[in-house]
């Protein structure tokens, strides 16, 4: 098990290297293509490479096809600008921002329409009890004067 500020510097350098040799890859099939982040295992052995690409469906396997046919000259060429004893194995994830950013913005929509609701339904909501429930000093002494008024009827 590695140093884990060793495993981030490895997994950056991971993404800087990749990134950076993707754009020597020749495949007319790889397509407008940006890596986004990369991890890389404690035994520093296995390395997941996420990228996302700009484009529909079709495009994005084509460009998966197209890093997977390239895996070979990319972990080479990452293995030995890493100068580790074991070239890392590459593994490529479609990062599809696009899809949690449109889950996001429909939850954050929901949370919006229920919040107005709510304030909706408090705009005309009255209390149960009386608006003030806590007693004040003032009242304790005009209540304590009217018992000894009234203690002074009876006896007198």
């Amino acid at each position: 098990m590695s140093d884990p500020a060793k495993t981030r510097r490895h997994a950056e350098r991971v993404r800087e290297l990749v990134a950076a040799l993707v754009r020597e890859i020749k495949d007319p099939r790889l397509g407008m293509l940006t890596v986004t982040d990369a991890r890389i295992t404690g035994d520093l052995r296995e390395a997941t490479v996420f990228y996302t690409v700009l484009g529909d469906p079709t495009e994005q396997a084509s460009t998966a096809a197209a890093l997977e046919s390239a895996k070979g000259m990319l972990r080479s060429r990452v293995g030995h600008a890493l100068g580790l004893r074991h070239s890392p194995s590459l593994t490529f994830v479609l990062d599809n921002v696009q899809t949690h950013v449109k889950e996001i913005d429909d939850l954050l929509a929901q949370a919006k329409h229920r919040d107005q609701e709510v304030q909706r339904l408090a705009a005309g909501a009255k209390y149960a009890g009386d608006p003030d429930p806590y007693k004040s000093d003032d009242e304790e002494i005009e209540d304590d004067e009217s018992e000894r008024v009234g203690a002074r009827e009876d006896n007198g």
